[in-house]
This record gives C-alpha cells, structure tokens and sequence, in this order.
C-alpha cells in the first residue's frame, strides 16, 4: 500500500495534443501501476448492493466505484486544458480514451497513411557529413518507432540494412571486414553499430594527432635581422596530409605524386587540387575551380611564388621549429578556410558574433567572433582582417587561401614560406 501511495505522487505522462502513441503507452503503464487500468480498458458494471449487504460486499462496491472515478481523475491530470475541453463532458474513463484514441490516433485507414508517410520519411534518410554514426543511427530508430506504435512490424534488420546501403565510404573497411566475418543476414544493429563506432573512434584519435597541410610558424622577432638580407622565412612542415589517406603506408613528397586527372599538375592528389570539378568558388559561385585560382582576382595562380623583397614589403618573417608552440606561434595552413585564434589579446579590434566551424574530423567547433588582429614586425605593425576568435583550438592558424584571396603574396619552395603584402609594393608587376 505505501509503495501504490509513493507511486501515485509521481505526475502522470502529460499529453499537449502531440505525439499521442508515446504518450498513450506511458499513460497505459502508469495506469496500470496504480491498479486502475482495468476500469479505463472494460469499464465493468458495478452491481448495486443487496439488502442488508454484508461488510465485504460494501467494500467491494466502494472500491469498484472509488477505482473507476480514479481513473478518470488521472486521465484529466494528465491532459492540457485544449485537450481537456473536448473530453469535459464525458462520464466514463473508458469513454475519455477512446475519443482520445480516434482524435488522435485515427482509424485504420489514416494510420495506414501515416505508417506509409514515416517509411518514405525512413527511406530519404541521409547520413550528413557532420553527423555520428550513433547519431544516424538513432534518427532511424525514432522513425522505426513511430512506425511501431501505430502497429507495424518494423524490424531492426531493416535498420541494418540501410545503414549498410548509405553510410559513406569511410565506414567501407569495416563493412567489408563484416562481409567477410559474418553471415550478414543474421547481422544484429548492435553488432553493426559496435563494428562502425570502433572506426569511426580509431579514424579520430589518428586526426587529433595531425595536423593537415598546417606549416608551423613563429614570428621573428625584430632587430635581429639586418636590413638589406634575403627576408626568407624558414619553415618546417608539420605532418603531411596524405598520412591520413595513405593509411599508414608511409609519407608522400610532392615529388611522389603523378599528374593531377583536373590540372594536370604534379605536386598534389586530386582531392586538393584547386580545379576539382566539384570545388565551388566564394567569389563567382562557379563550380570548377576555388576562390584561390578564380579569375576574378586580382593574382593569378602564376604569380604565388617565391621572391626576394626588401624589408618594407615584408609582413613578418617567420622561423618553425617542431619544440615548444607558444600561444603567438602560427600554422600556415593551406586546407584551412578562416584565419582562427584561440587568443583573445592579439585582436586590435573583435566583433563579438557566434558561428560553427568545420573542422577536419567533420565535426564543428563555436567561433566566438571575428576581427583584426596585429602582427608586429620590422618595418612596422601589420594587419590581417576576418580572424575567428575559436577559444576550442590550440594552434593559431593562417589561411593561405584566405590571404591569396585578400591581396596577400604566399610562397613555398622546400622548407621556405614567404608572406609578402601585395597591396603595398608599389611597382609590383606579377
């Protein structure tokens, strides 16, 4: 008796007049905790009383009558005022159900039409670049679900089975590993889920250990380089980004690549190469090329290579060394689409607005803002605008498409990268 009383202190489910086959099920559970189900589910007769009723024979009827008027108490408890208004005048507990269940569930007819609805619903689903695969995974089982509350079978093998079609190519080598270990047609969801989880686990730790195409910079320091000398920055690259694509078969110089299938060109795979026919420009909105090439600049691919420029010409002059990354140190980063920061005292001035950034694992980080942030070097202080302020990241990062694409001057050969501001040579030519 205490834990039917301790019980009945919890609120009921509540019902808004949406979602009514969850709500439906949590109501007919909690009815039935309180011993009051049977008198929404038959509405049994109540018999009157005899003359000259005896004890047992008074309980019972007060306790039929008591459980019938408690039920129909709940239902009201659990429902919003809207709702409650279309069931007021209703006598019986059973008779406040079932005109639930018809307004909100329908007839057959128009459950067969919502169970069609939710399997087309099913069947477009799409796994999204940004997505887990948990994530996806439990977008298709609410759907499956819903499906089954309004009583039809929906079996997880067809969760299976439609993972295994969409998920990207990412997750083929441990379809494959499935395929061959497996009988497939007795595959469970949680094996599946098990299997693409661990790799999608293993594929992140590995990116959180590199660094793609990132060259590690820190300023140098003025006054200790004589005016009149070659103003080459000396660099160090960070982990080639073809480590991840080659899978552990070791690293790629330029040199190993073959001729580009979009350019032509050696010194880069496909996938980078800024000619992809799928690559879609920021400046013309053209699909075929990336804003670092589009003609619609002022530089052309041509004119990013390495020059000997005197001091004036020259942002900042920048040594790497893979010891200690100072939060003033950068990475010049040629896959990376924003200038980013993670500290807030180098900005000369920050506008305060939040967006998301795409990060390399597909995932997305907060930037917290954007502004302009001040380098000092030997000529003067110089200036980069559109920084994101992203506290989350723990490198600085240069753009090297988004300098290009502001007038900027970049330049790689071997182990040199040269930042020159184009804006300010007067009789630079190209």
């Amino acid at each position: 008796m205490e834990t039917e009383t301790s019980f009945s202190q919890i609120a009921p489910p509540f019902f808004d007049g949406q979602n009514y086959h969850l709500w439906a099920v949590k109501m007919e559970t909690y009815l039935e905790a309180l011993d009051l189900w049977e008198a929404v589910e038959e509405d049994y007769e109540i018999p009157p009383l005899p003359n000259n009723p005896t004890m047992v024979q008074i309980k019972t009827h007060k306790e039929k009558t008591t459980r019938k008027a408690k039920a129909k108490s709940t239902l009201f408890a659990a429902i919003s005022t809207n709702v409650f208004t279309k069931v007021l005048t209703l006598r019986l507990a059973k008779e406040v159900w079932d005109y639930l269940k018809e307004e909100y569930e329908g007839n057959d007819r128009i459950r067969g039409m919502q169970v069609l609805n939710l399997i087309r619903e099913f069947e477009l689903q799409r796994m999204k670049e940004s997505e887990t695969i948990k994530e996806y995974q439990d977008r298709l089982y609410e759907i499956a679900n819903k499906v089954r509350l309004l009583g039809t079978k929906f079996p997880d093998s067809r969760i299976v089975e439609k993972i295994l079609v969409i998920v990207p190519e990412r997750y083929e080598a441990s379809i494959t590993t499935l395929e061959n270990t497996k009988d497939m047609s007795k595959l469970s969801l949680a094996e599946l889920m098990n299997s693409l989880q661990a790799q999608e686990q293993r594929r992140l730790m590995r990116q959180e250990q590199i660094v793609e195409g990132a060259l590690l910079a820190r300023h140098q320091e003025g006054g200790k380089h004589k005016k009149n000398t070659e103003r080459k920055t000396q660099v160090t690259s960070a982990a080639n980004s073809s480590n991840t694509h080659t899978r552990g078969k070791g690293r790629k110089s330029k040199k190993d690549y073959p001729p580009c299938q979009h350019c032509e060109k050696k010194g880069h795979p496909p996938f980078r190469c800024w000619w992809r026919p799928d690559a879609k420009c920021t400046k013309c909105n053209q699909l075929g090329h990336e804003a670092v090439v589009c003609r619609s600049n002022k530089l052309k691919l041509e004119e990013v290579h390495v020059a000997d420029q005197d001091e004036e010409d020259q942002i900042f002059v920048a040594a790497c060394f893979s010891t200690k990354i100072s939060s003033e140190s950068w990475l010049i980063d040629s896959g990376c689409t924003n200038h980013m920061t993670l500290d807030k005292t180098l900005f000369k001035d920050l506008k305060s607005r939040v967006m998301k950034v795409k990060i390399g694992n597909g995932g997305y980080i907060s930037a917290k803002g954007s502004g302009t942030v001040a380098f000092t070097t030997s000529p003067g202080t110089k200036t980069i605008s559109d920084v994101l302020y992203v506290p989350e990241i723990d490198k600085n990062l240069l753009s090297v498409g988004q300098l290009i694409e502001k007038g900027f001057k970049v330049s790689f050969e071997n182990s040199y990268c040269c930042i020159y501001d184009v804006a300010e040579k007067r009789d630079f030519t190209g």
